[in-house]
This record gives C-alpha cells, structure tokens and sequence, in this order.
C-alpha cells in the first residue's frame, strides 16, 4: 500500500499474460478485472490472432500490446510482472524472458517438465533478483491453510490418504463456463508442441513406455496440485515402496514411505462428472481431511473435515473458512509477494522437489 494523505491506496501492478487459453480465461483474467485496485492487465499474448482480438477487446488491452511472441511482450517496459499460463512444453522458455527484463513471475503448474529447465529458471531469477511464484493455487485455500496448522499438533500420525479421482475438466467447464476455442492455430505449433513435449519427457524419464510417459505428465498436470499440497502438509516421503499404472497411463496409485507410517496416493481421469481430491492424515485419536472440488466452478468452498474422539464421544465437524476461492487469494498473495518482495510460500525451489517425487513413483512402476 501507498499512503496519499490521510488514506492508504493498494500499489497497482500492470501483468501481462502469457496464454490466453481455458485457464486465462474462466480463472486469471476475470479474478485480475476483479481485483482492478491492485492489478491492471496491460498486455497479452497468444500464438492465436482470434483469441488477442476477442480477450483484447473484452479487457481493453490495447491493440500495440497485444503480442504473438512472448520474448515481444517481456520486453514491454511499463510492466511489473508476467503470468506464464501457457502450455507447459513453454514455461521455461517464457519465464526465463520474462526473468531476463526484471519481472516478476506467476508460473502456473507445473513449474516445468525438466529437472534441468527448472535450474535453469532458478539460475535466472537469482541474477534478475525478482520473485518467481509457482501456482498451486491448493495451498492457499483458507481450510488446507488451518489444516497445515492443525496437523502439526497431531502428535503421531498412522496412515495417509492422498486422492484424486475426478471426471475430464471439460464436464465441468461444459456447463459453467464459455471459453473461445481458437481455429487458427499454426500446424507447425502444433507440431512444435507435440515434439517439445516428447523431447522434454524423454529426458526427465528417459526411454520408458508410453503409459510410463502418459503417466508422468499426468502427474505434471493435475498430480502437481495433490502431491505438493502433500508435501506441504506431512513433508516429503522417504521412498516410493510400490507403484502401478493402467489405463494407458490415465490411472496410477503408489505406496509412499514416512517415518513410522505410509501413505496412498491414488488418481485418475474419467468421464463422470465429479471431482473426488482430498488429502487425509489419520493419528491416534483424531483424523483431518482436507476435501476439494473443481475450481473451474469458481467459489466452491474446500473443507476442512474433523474427525475424532474424546471421551466416549465421537464427533465430526465439517468447516468452510470462506467462500473466497483459492484463486483469488492466491492473487493477492502474489500481489503481495511484488509489493513487498516477500518470498512466496511456493517458490521454484518447492516446485523442483515434485519433479523429483514423480521421477520417484515412474521408476517404481512394476
């Protein structure tokens, strides 16, 4: 904040957005219009003229800082920080430009698909001297928040349960949002993408099955959410005893090791539209859940759920801290982190030790 006499104003920053795809549109750019005293969005970027014309215009983004090329929108001077929400074949790239001309990032998940990129980002933003804040968004909602507290005074813990087992985000997306879906893709984007994504899983994995390879980007993708929400709450395991995948990859579980118990990990995508994520951690007299739902469905609550026993009672007691999705305070978190130069909770460092656990759970596939 600024003072200006008597009255305290929150400091605008102006961003510019990287993707202008499905997450840009239901989630970022409606929650940044939202929260207009403290960001201004003043460029935007996207390999598709269809989507810079319509998203230019619904949020007044001037025609001379509507860019097809990140490098083009990373040099724009005025601007304080960049989201990177492109695919994530392009997160290296785009965050290392961005770290390159001294703004701050917002990197969605996953940070990247290489140990090697993510040392790579790490190596810039050290020298541009700015803040890179990946978004695992989870971790910010109010009730996992309390629950991270609440499980440090657990004592012994006995088992773990990390789940998510969720229906294709479009069955949700179908029904509550409209997203523009571009037609003028270049071919040879799409042919860049698909060789990225090969090259760059080959090298975190090296030469394994296809499953093997299918799996690992579904941990990248929706894993990133459970695993590094896991690690926060209850600390990284100590080995992966057991892992398995089916499904061409769409489906997997593991055995995770910790000091006195293990826990599961189990996810998949189908086509029913629910959206079954949690995180539980059971002790000796009381259990604490942590229950999701689909953020596509902006303002859906996530619970705190509390098991226990004292006396010769049993009680369960469901709490919802707040409506305020986790989107949003993820936001004016990050608006903070730039404000101040506060280090973020989910730093680059955090996000390369997921990178190491899903290298963990493909080679323990059987």
């Amino acid at each position: 904040m600024v003072r200006k006499g008597d009255e305290f104003i929150m400091k605008k920053i102006k961003v510019g957005i990287i993707g202008l795809g499905e997450v840009a549109q239901i989630i970022h750019l409606p929650i940044l219009e939202s929260l207009s005293d403290r960001f201004e969005i003043a460029a935007i970027c996207d390999i598709s003229e269809q989507l810079l014309e319509a998203i230019g215009k619904r949020y007044q983004v001037s025609v001379s800082n509507r860019y097809t090329q990140a490098d083009d929108l990373t040099k724009q001077d005025d601007l304080d920080a960049v989201f990177v929400l492109n695919s994530d074949e392009y997160h290296a790239d785009c965050t290392i430009s961005a770290l390159k001309n001294k703004k701050h990032v917002l990197l969605e998940k996953p940070v990247c698909l290489t140990l090697e990129d993510v040392e790579a980002i790490i190596h810039a933003r050290d020298e541009a001297g700015v803040q890179v804040m990946v978004g695992y968004m989870r971790r910010f909602a109010p009730a996992y928040v309390s629950a991270v507290e609440e499980v440090k005074q657990l004592g012994k813990i006995n088992y773990a349960r990390i789940r998510d087992i969720i229906g294709a985000n479009r069955l949700f997306i179908e029904q509550s949002s409209h997203v523009l879906r571009p037609t003028d893709i270049p071919e040879e984007s799409v042919r860049d993408k698909q060789e990225r994504a090969g090259r760059m899983v080959q090298q975190a994995i090296g030469d394994a099955p296809a499953a093997h390879k299918a799996a690992y980007r579904l941990l990248c993708g929706l894993s990133s959410h459970d695993l590094s929400a896991m690690r926060e709450i209850i600390g990284f395991p100590k080995r992966v005893v057991a892992a398995s995948q089916w499904n061409g990859g769409r489906f997997m579980n593991a055995i995770l090791e910790f000091d006195g118990y293990n826990a599961t990990f189990e996810t998949g995508v189908d086509n029913i539209r629910r959206f079954d994520a949690h995180i539980q951690i059971y002790g000796d007299h009381k259990a604490i859940t942590i229950q999701y739902d689909t953020p596509y469905i902006r303002h859906l609550p996530t619970t705190k759920i509390i098991e226990e026993s004292v006396g010769e009672a049993f009680t369960k007691t469901v709490e919802r801290p707040s409506f305020k999705d986790a989107y949003t305070l993820e936001l004016e978190y990050f608006h903070e982190v730039v404000t101040t130069g506060t280090q973020p909770k989910t730093t680059l460092e955090d996000s390369r030790e997921d990178l190491k656990l899903f290298k963990m759970i493909i080679d323990a596939f059987e």
